[in-house]
């Protein structure tokens, strides 16, 4: 199969991810598994390079000769969005595809309490953390949330996101909604969060706090009068407050 047949046979057979390596067959995960597709050939590094080529620009290529790694989006047509990471391993290149749907989804697609949720969008300021391990749908949870703000009834907010890459597309509705990608818009999430803060929002979505700037200014912001919506990798809830202490030196612990 070619790229776009992968692609196609990810999202049709309820996969979340592909994964394309030199020296390995294609391989999917479903139901958190991993499925080698016996079917399929050995992929050598000249056929993963030229399945990727085809869904990278020209600027993600110059981003991986640099850096030996890449995250962007991809759009494949009637099939579904990608977040995709191409990087350089011992066998040469490989890539890890995670399949998106191309509808935003809503709080109650998701399963979530709506409730409790809806309230949550309605605070005037604060920090909300959306935490959870990897694959946990923390990013799906912070679009669903975006979603709901956007269609509630003459909202009319600023919203600005910071995201690596942008994982689902918003059309503004009751919101003016402008979203920034590391790496095309912005190159740390700590620059866009700065100049976010000149920029008259009044909702800021961080994608991740990675960095103790970036948590710095998350906490600013906050503090500031802005509604900042944000993701942290931890497992509980109750250890992402330890979390974002532990990032900050010894004389300002004190102060979070």
């Amino acid at each position: 199969m070619n790229i776009f047949e992968l692609l196609k046979y990810t999202v049709d057979e309820g996969c979340s991810d592909l994964h394309l390596s030199s020296g390995e067959k294609p391989i999917v995960r479903k139901n958190g598994d991993l499925i080698r597709l016996e079917k399929e050939i050995v992929l050598t590094n000249d056929a993963v390079k030229e399945m990727l080529h085809k869904i990278m620009t020209s600027e993600h290529r110059e981003l991986l000769e640099k850096q030996c790694e890449v995250d962007f989006s991809y759009a494949a047509d009637n099939i579904a969005r990608f977040r995709i990471n191409v990087f350089r391993q011992a066998h040469g290149l490989s890539a890890a595809l995670r399949s998106l749907a191309f509808q935003t989804p809503t709080l109650e697609a998701m399963g979530l309490n709506a409730k409790v949720f809806k309230k949550i969008c309605e605070y005037p300021n604060g920090l909300v953390l959306i935490t959870g391990a990897t694959g946990s749908g923390k990013s799906t949870t912070l679009a669903a949330i975006i979603n709901y703000i956007n269609s509630i009834k003459n909202r009319g907010e600023h919203i600005i996101t910071i995201e690596d890459p942008v994982e689902y597309i918003f059309k503004s509705d009751q919101c003016l909604i402008q979203q920034r990608e590391l790496g095309r818009d912005t190159r740390y999430f700590h620059d866009a969060l700065r100049a976010a803060l000149r920029e008259d929002p009044d909702i800021i979505m961080v994608g991740e706090m990675r960095d103790l700037e970036t948590i710095r200014l998350a906490l600013t912001a906050a503090e500031t009068g802005h509604l900042v919506f944000a993701t942290l990798h931890t497992r509980t809830a109750s250890s992402a407050i330890d979390r974002m202490i532990d990032v900050f030196p010894g004389n300002e612990k004190d102060m979070i």
